[in-house]
């Protein structure tokens, strides 16, 4: 019988600073809104030519990563694939905020949760990686 996502989740080795999965489940509930309304902002002002599409260029790159991220790992299970979405995430954040910076400040204000969370989770998403495939057991 195949295991669960979450059966399969919750048997690799994790860092102990790990939080819970109702813990991440709560962080994205919380980011997701900031998420939707700057990137709705962003593709409606490029729409609208009130901002070139290279500045929206980053955020529908981050939008494609993130909803990418989950069935990379949970549903392929693939760490490796998965640390390099999240970092893509992470840098797409980063080139968002940049970019945005010089139109809409208070866009950029919005990416800090987004981003700090990102962050986290990058550094959990690489320990994980490590920890499971990179096991010095397996050197």
């Amino acid at each position: 019988m195949e295991t669960t996502w979450m059966q399969w989740y919750e048997s690799l080795q994790k860092p102990g600073w790990t939080p819970e999965p109702v813990t991440i489940g709560f962080i994205w509930q919380l980011l997701y809104p900031l998420i939707f309304f700057s990137c709705s902002f962003v593709f409606l002002k490029a729409y609208r030519k009130k901002l070139p599409w290279c500045v929206a260029l980053p955020f529908a790159i981050n939008l494609l990563a993130n909803l990418a991220f989950t069935p990379i790992q949970f549903g392929f299970r693939n760490l490796l694939l998965a640390s390099f979405d999240i970092s893509i995430i992470l840098v797409t954040i980063v080139w968002g905020m940049i970019v945005i910076w010089r139109y809409h400040r208070w866009v950029t204000v919005l990416q800090v949760p987004y981003l700090t969370w990102v962050a986290i989770a990058t550094l959990l998403q690489f320990m994980i990686t490590w920890l499971n495939v990179f096991s010095p057991s397996l050197l």
